[in-house]
């Protein structure tokens, strides 16, 4: 598991704070990656239930017993590092305490439908107007404009409408044929990736003008540009992109294929590697053929190299190819399971799994971030917040009283 940074070490956004309204994970991914570089960020929950992941279980974090809480692992894997407020939107004292924290911070994260928080008071237009340095980013499944606006937007029928589950699944010609969704939300995780770099963005220059901004990310907007290679393989040649199975639309041989005894990838990116591979697997005249020599000839021969292919690698096992693949450097792997993946020695060099003290439980293991930055390293300063666990504490740094936390208590506007 990951070593934890000093707590001394410097953070890259230190001082910076985020009021995020936001709920499930395009918007908590995004707070999150923020958390991670050191953001101070306030999570908004409803009293009684917070966020709706909260509930998406199981499984649920166990406690030190090995007993099930009511703390979902899809919470968990993407609110680390934030604080709770459990405050009811409905009240106008809980609208006043939200309106107030916005003036306390330098970027407020939403994903309510379009024109929702208006009704609160807390529209970017409202709220700019009261506070203009503020940066206001909102996350919807269609965008602010457009005949779709008004839509509730979810990954999974994004992903069909962006177009991704016409080129993810087995070719249609094939057994098994047909549309698939990515095992993970992808649409979700990569709007809020680009959430943060826009809400960086829109910092940087904030810092230099010192004026706010609106951020309007959308769902189908992420996942049109996530399409990348074959959104302009459409684009250059009019011809309209099918699943592949687990081949590759741009280059051959770049796919699974089935050894002895199990499964592997083979990705050859150019042709000196598919040169290599010809070695390796004793067939060299392969590499001269004029069918297979390029790149651009082999997808053209695709049909006809690929079933070889197939052949040839069929009869040795897994093991034995990667090995000698690896050692030619030829671009090859295996197919791990999430727990092989997650236990390779390469994945616990490089701290994947980090852990966390969480209040139920002595040492919660998460999966890390990603980002490895040298002067200012990622830190796991708070677990995922209980419900509400923070809610006096951020009150009082608001300069709320205590008469008022405690009245605001006994009426069941904040929890």
């Amino acid at each position: 598991m990951q070593e934890m940074p000093s707590p001394q070490a410097p953070q890259a956004l230190a001082g910076v704070r985020v009021l995020d309204l936001s709920r499930v994970l395009a918007g908590p991914w995004c707070t999150q990656t923020l958390a991670d570089l050191g953001a101070d960020v306030i999570k908004i929950e409803r009293p009684g239930s917070g966020d709706d992941t909260r509930a998406w279980g199981p499984p649920y974090l166990k406690d030190a017993d090995g007993r099930d809480t009511t703390e979902a692992a899809y919470f968990l894997g993407a609110n680390r590092n934030k604080r709770s407020l459990a405050v009811d939107l409905a009240t106008s004292e809980g609208q006043a305490i939200v309106r107030r924290l916005a003036g306390q911070v330098d970027v407020l994260v939403e994903n309510f439908k379009v024109g929702d928080l208006a009704r609160y008071g807390l529209d970017a237009q409202s709220l700019l107007a009261e506070h203009p340095g503020l940066v206001i980013c909102s996350i919807t499944g269609f965008g602010q404009t457009g005949p779709y606006a008004e839509r509730a937007g979810y990954d999974y029928a994004v992903q069909g409408m962006g177009g991704l589950m016409s080129v993810t699944g087995e070719r249609d010609d094939l057994p098994g044929g047909g549309p698939q969704k990515v095992g993970v939300a992808v649409a979700d995780l990569f709007t809020g990736m680009y959430a943060t770099v826009a809400i960086l963005a829109a910092l940087r220059h904030r810092d230099a003008t010192g004026q706010g901004q609106v951020i309007d990310m959308a769902l189908l907007d992420t996942q049109l540009a996530m399409l990348a290679n074959l959104g302009s393989n459409y684009l250059c040649s009019g011809k309209v992109p099918g699943r592949m199975g687990n081949a590759h639309q741009n280059i051959v041989p770049y796919q699974v294929f089935e050894a002895s005894d199990g499964h592997l990838i083979l990705a050859v990116g150019n042709d000196r590697q598919f040169a290599k591979f010809c070695d390796v697997a004793g067939r060299p005249a392969w590499a001269a053929d004029v069918r297979f020599a390029t790149n651009s000839e082999r997808v053209r021969h695709r049909e006809v190299l690929v079933p070889l292919l197939e052949e040839v690698i069929r009869q040795r096992p897994r093991a034995e190819w990667l090995t000698a693949l690896e050692a030619a450097k030829v671009p090859c792997g295996s197919i791990n399971g999430i727990d092989e993946a997650l236990n390779d020695p390469q994945a616990r060099s490089r701290g994947a799994v980090v852990a966390v003290d969480h209040p139920l439980t002595p040492a919660l293991r998460l999966v890390a971030s990603p980002m490895k930055l040298s002067a200012t390293p990622v830190q796991y300063r708070l677990a995922p917040p209980l419900l509400g666990q923070h809610s006096d504490e951020l009150l009082r740094e608001a300069g709320c009283s205590v008469e008022e936390i405690t009245n605001w208590r006994a009426s069941g506007v904040i929890a």
